[in-house]
């Protein structure tokens, strides 16, 4: 066996797929099937189970999973040591994970000052309504806005962050006024859809006494612009009203959401100085900025 064949086992168990696997790799799908066919018959076991859906790890396949993804992040670490990347800059690929709430309205000038003062770094935003399976490599970190509690995962506190009912003072000049939440019926809520919530955290219904949302999505960034442009009214971060002036609080005194963000990384990854340096900077970063916008919001 050598590292090429780990190589190519990592990406077909991460991405469950020959086509998606050489995608990332950059070469074609049959040399792939070759070196995974290889591979299992050295070894004389079988690594994955072959479906029309893809390729499943076996039980042997997701041991020799746990193995591998411990070796790549000891090679990985021995790499950035020689390379001296504790004295320079950071360079290479980061891939980050975020739900879109932080990716639209956070995460595109904190990864740009980062880059900034670290040229020849790649910083990969994968901004999803939904967990990262770090674990699948989906990202080399993820932000949460909860702290998981299984899984071999190590999690940071970044920092707090704030909601308030908000809507576009348009909205607010058409419609009755709203002294107290029960004033609230009859408006045209915005919120997230319901069966779509992937994190308890995210489930502001019960908060706002609502009982339906007749304008619903996963995205929090298509709620944002619904009520910007005067739609609706509904909950939103504290750090995104500087993005639209128009926005006003609605019952500040009645309603304050407090929720935390935290940094998600896989346990083997503590060993990698570069990732260790990259999640200071972030977490550094995204705290100043949410105090930065609560501020001016």
């Amino acid at each position: 066996m050598n590292w090429d064949d780990l190589r190519f086992f990592l990406a077909v168990g991460r991405a469950e797929s020959l086509t998606a696997a050489a995608r990332r790799l950059r070469i074609d799908p049959a040399t792939v099937g070759r070196r995974i066919a290889r591979l299992e018959e050295g070894l004389g076991v079988a690594l994955f189970a072959r479906s029309p859906q893809g390729y499943a790890l076996t039980d042997a396949g997701q041991r020799l999973m746990d193995h591998a993804g411990r070796a790549e992040a000891s090679l990985d670490a021995g790499m950035s040591e020689i390379a001296g990347q504790g004295a320079a800059g950071l360079s290479g690929q980061i891939r980050l994970g975020a739900p879109d709430g932080v990716a639209n309205f956070l995460l595109p000038q904190v990864c740009a000052a980062i880059a900034e003062t670290n040229p020849d770094l790649d910083i990969q935003i994968v901004a999803l309504p939904r967990l990262f399976n770090l674990s699948q490599r989906e990202a080399d970190m993820a932000i949460t806005v909860s702290a998981p509690t299984a899984g071999r995962l190590t999690v940071q506190k970044i920092s707090d962050y704030h909601l308030h009912l908000a809507a576009s003072r348009a909205y607010l000049s058409r419609h009755r006024p709203i002294r107290d939440l029960g004033d609230l019926r009859g408006h045209r809520i915005v919120g997230y859809i319901p069966d779509m919530i992937f994190d308890k955290e995210l489930d502001y219904l019960n908060e706002i006494g609502a009982e339906r949302v007749p304008l619903a999505s996963n995205s929090v960034s298509v709620q944002f612009q619904w009520i910007a442009q005067g739609f609706g009214l509904g909950i939103i971060h504290d750090f995104a009203m500087p993005h639209a002036p128009q926005l006003a609080r609605v019952l500040p005194d009645h309603l304050s959401l407090n929720r935390g963000l935290y940094l998600v990384r896989h346990a083997d990854d503590v060993r990698l100085e570069r990732n260790n340096r990259f999640a200071t900077l972030l977490a550094e970063h995204l705290k100043a900025e949410i105090a930065r916008r609560e501020a001016i919001s």
